[in-house]
């Protein structure tokens, strides 16, 4: 009985050890779908966050694209404060002033003729895929198509894991949701060879520049491209700024910079600064679309979290964030490329705005546990790709102190 007791006692210590080393920090009273690296915050200021032995690390991640205003802004702190003690949520069976007032800024800044508010980037990915099934319908199409790009991330939910590139976060959900055709990204040809040949097709959806996927950027006259087919074929211009969007890119959306007009655009992470909110704002051949009944929301577009998006979007205004998003995007870039020089290893340093990946040409995952004992909060995606999302309100500084740390880190990393 003693040796079977030790030997349950030393499989759970196994247990144990490999979900610390292997799967992240284990809590046995939440679903362990996390591998959460064993530390935790206790408090933010600017572009610095704190753990709770005091430590402060450089934040060059911005909770994933979320955190615009930094930590603890005094303007967003303020206006939540107030915010909640007037009212938090009433529910869309009636008025919302502030999201009233949320939907007019965003349509002057994007040129969107109407906007859903729900509470998360895959709910506004939800509604565009619904609405261009709708669209499709009402236009006589029995089984209308959306097509997508490969390695594409557009959430987690049933329909956009489906229509999600990436066969890793669909591998045991299936059966998948149909109604996807997928093409390589910023590939113009093969977007119009289906164009071709598939005549249940009512929308092309892409993400202007891809997070999930590696900090992958579509060619201006990729998605120009797009605008004629899909305004040629009659078919929905979608575009997933959920990570992209929102100033990140040194334009308010990075659509922009090619200079077209979507159909459908989706938003979230950072337009409220860390409140939970998305968006799905639609012009041209889909307004309307929606009607009464159509989609709805408990908690979308409620008015603590518009408060917190107008807030965000007026401070961006006030203090010139997308130009300070340009800026440091070249200086954090170049900078890189200036200490990385040379390095064989590293095969592509690129990105736009505050949006920024570095490929090397092998796994690099450890890198993330090594910039934390550095002080630094990064990320890796797609494997091999050190992915940098730091906040709007970065300053000259701390973007070098950036450029310094990680450079040094690859480098160690790779033995260079």
């Amino acid at each position: 009985m003693f040796l079977i007791s030790c030997a349950i006692t030393a499989a759970q210590a196994a247990v144990a050890i490999w979900n610390v080393c292997f799967a992240g920090v284990f809590m046995p009273h939440l679903m362990n779908v996390y591998a959460r690296l064993p530390m935790a915050f206790s408090h933010g200021e600017g572009a610095w966050l704190y753990d709770e032995q005091g430590r402060r690390y450089l934040d060059a991640l911005a909770g994933i694209a979320v955190n615009t205003l930094g930590h603890g802004h005094p303007r967003l702190v303020k206006a939540l404060a107030e915010q909640a003690g007037r009212l938090i949520h009433t529910s869309n069976l009636y008025q919302i002033r502030e999201q009233e007032k949320l939907a007019d800024k965003l349509a002057d800044l994007s040129g969107m003729d109407e906007c859903f508010f729900c509470n998360s980037g895959c709910e506004a990915n939800e509604a565009a895929i619904k609405l261009a099934r709708l669209y499709g319908h009402n236009k006589g199409i029995e089984q209308p198509a959306i097509i997508v790009m490969e390695k594409a991330f557009h959430g987690r939910t049933l329909a956009t894991l489906s229509a999600t590139g990436n066969r890793k976060v669909q591998a045991g959900f299936e059966p998948l949701v149909t109604g996807f055709v997928r093409v390589p990204f910023d590939d113009l040809a093969a977007v119009e060879a289906v164009a071709q040949h598939n005549s249940s097709v009512v929308a092309v959806f892409i993400e202007p520049i891809q997070g999930e996927g590696g900090i992958r950027l579509a060619h201006d006259e990729y998605i120009k491209g797009l605008r004629q087919i899909c305004d040629a074929k009659g078919w929905l211009l979608m575009v997933d700024e959920v990570q992209c969007g929102t100033g990140r890119t040194g334009r308010w959306f990075a659509h922009q910079h090619a200079g077209v007009m979507p159909d459908v655009m989706t938003l979230a992470k950072g337009l409220a600064s860390g409140v939970p909110i998305g968006a799905c704002l639609v012009a041209g051949k889909a307004t309307g679309v929606f009607t009464l009944g159509s989609h709805g929301s408990t908690f979308g577009g409620n008015p603590f979290a518009c408060v917190a998006a107008l807030t965000t979007l007026a401070v961006i205004e006030q203090d010139d964030l997308l130009g300070n998003a340009l800026r440091l995007g070249d200086k954090i870039r170049n900078g890189l490329r200036a200490a990385l020089e040379g390095v064989a290893a590293v095969t592509e340093i690129r990105g736009d705005g505050l949006m920024i990946g570095i490929e090397l040409d092998r796994p690099c995952g450890e890198l993330v546990q090594l910039a934390l004992d550095a002080g630094l909060l990064i990320n890796v995606t797609a494997d091999k790709v050190v992915r940098l999302l730091p906040p709007m309100i970065l300053n000259e500084a701390e973007a070098d102190e950036l450029v310094t740390k990680l450079s040094r880190l690859i480098r160690g990393f790779l033995g260079a």
